[in-house]
């Protein structure tokens, strides 16, 4: 009778215990002083405090650069790898999960020989040793109480790692979308370059035939054609390594979407006109780009998962509990596994504690703590990395908008001054130098321009990638 109040002492406090999990819980953390303040570098005329679409490069109202980052976001090499990782991640979940409940083994076996326990009961008859068949079939049941929560907190860890790997996957999603439209782009602009280096070449090539005609009619000398010449060469020079670059830029797209190279979109190279925007850029401010960039969430998760180790870790200082049982039968015949004197069962407690020796135990508790204490810090770096990309980003774009400003008043500078030239050189009132000095102005205009307008699109898009738009609205392919 003293068993029993000892046993029913031993469930109550089982009980008691059940529900108790050791190990810090998770608290989201607080974001760097001033980080969810407006952002500094917003410039009013070319800047919104509004909330930025989603699917940003819809403000370009380009078609063909729909088309292009939807392909991307389908066949994109970089964002399988992300969604096979995230397929991954949930499966370990599933794995984690799996612990909650009872664990089962089912095992059917024969054996032909001799058993020790078998002759210990033959002998104690009388009998000596005997070779037999030997058939059991046995389920095995076990189920851990999981008292300190180690099992839940495994669960809670593979649950912010799944979490993650979405994050990740989403941040996948953006850099697509940027570098798909960086790309095409890249490509536009080139095409516009290579139109304003063409278009030099026809000027000073008309200049330099001029030049020779004016030397036949005995008006100019041969240093003045050979030198307007040069100009021509120089001129033309620039062209070759323009259109090397857009070859580049078209397998770079190529690539994004999913193509080889001999499958490349050729057909782009026909544009000659950077994207445009037709509103300022809605930038909205430094609190929604923390909600709206996956990068942060994905350092959160991060953290989230190595608190839970924590906890999976210091519940190893505790005994694990499991119930465990047995059912089935075993006889020297298969029909004797369903007779009353073959049944075999059993039910009872499972207690495994690595006790008084827990130095390896605390020393993975350190070893979590650590991985806590960075993955902190790294949110922490996340945080500010997020908000220098974009503040970067924003007085690039800013500075870039002057200096096309001011590319603009020097190019229109440069063609009036050509146009005197031209005008007083066929008149006589001018020498080849002075036409020559404004052609080169003029090419040289109209070429920083152009390279400023490539600038402008890239430094655009810098600023909508920064921001964190465009996983929102990528197909869920993964879930």
């Amino acid at each position: 009778m003293s068993v029993r109040p000892s046993l029913i002492g031993v469930a109550l406090t089982l009980a008691a215990l059940a529900g108790c999990t050791v190990g810090p819980n998770y608290k989201p953390p607080t974001p760097p002083s001033g980080a969810e303040a407006p952002l500094v570098s917003v410039n009013p005329a070319a800047e919104t405090a509004a909330t930025p679409p989603d699917d940003w490069w819809r403000l370009y109202d380009d078609p063909e650069l729909d088309q292009l980052i939807q392909r991307a976001f389908v066949a994109n090499a970089d964002l399988k790898v992300a969604e096979a990782n995230l397929s991954a991640a949930r499966a370990s979940l599933d794995a984690a999960r799996n612990g909650l409940y009872p664990q089962t083994n089912a095992n059917f076996g024969a054996v032909y020989g001799r058993d020790a326990a078998t002759d210990e009961i033959l002998e104690i008859d009388g009998h000596g040793p005997k070779t037999i068949w030997k058939f059991d079939d046995i389920l095995d049941v076990s189920y851990e109480l999981d008292l300190f929560g180690r099992v839940r907190r495994s669960v809670e860890a593979s649950r912010a790692d799944a979490e993650a790997a979405i994050a990740a996957r989403d941040s996948v999603k953006i850099t697509v979308a940027a570098e798909t439209a960086r790309a095409y782009a890249q490509i536009c602009t080139l095409g516009e370059q290579l139109a304003v280096a063409r278009r030099s070449v026809d000027i000073v090539s008309r200049e330099a035939e001029i030049a020779l005609q004016r030397q036949a009619a005995g008006a100019g000398s041969r240093f003045d054609v050979v030198r307007a010449q040069g100009l021509v060469a120089q001129t033309r020079a620039a062209i070759p390594p323009l259109e090397g670059q857009r070859r580049a830029a078209v397998f770079q797209l190529a690539a994004l979407i999913g193509r080889t190279p001999t499958e490349a979109p050729t057909e782009i190279e026909s544009c000659a006109a950077a994207p445009h925007l037709t509103a300022l850029i809605p930038v909205g401010d430094g609190a929604a780009l923390l909600k709206r960039r996956p990068d942060i969430r994905l350092a959160d998760r991060r953290l989230a998962a190595a608190t839970a180790r924590v906890g999976v870790a210091t519940a190893d200082l505790y005994p694990r509990v499991s119930l465990t049982g047995l059912y089935g039968g075993a006889a020297s015949e298969p029909s004797g596994l369903v007779s009353e004197r073959g049944l075999t069962w059993g039910l009872g407690p499972s207690i495994n504690w690595t006790f008084p020796n827990i130095a390896g135990t605390e020393a993975r508790i350190h070893l979590a703590e650590a991985g806590g204490d960075a993955a902190l810090a790294g949110f922490d770096s996340t945080v500010l990395q997020a908000l220098k990309e974009t503040e970067q980003a924003l007085a690039t774009y800013s500075a870039e908008l002057d200096h096309r400003q001011v590319l603009a008043e020097a190019q229109d500078k440069a063609q009036a001054a050509f146009d005197i030239a031209h005008g007083q050189y066929i008149a006589g009132a001018a020498s080849t130098l002075d036409l020559l000095t404004s052609e080169q102005a003029l090419v040289s205009a109209d070429a920083a321009v152009a390279a400023s307008d490539a600038a402008l699109a890239q430094d655009q898009i810098a600023v909508f990638k920064a921001l964190g738009g465009g996983w929102g609205s990528a197909p869920q392919t993964g879930g």
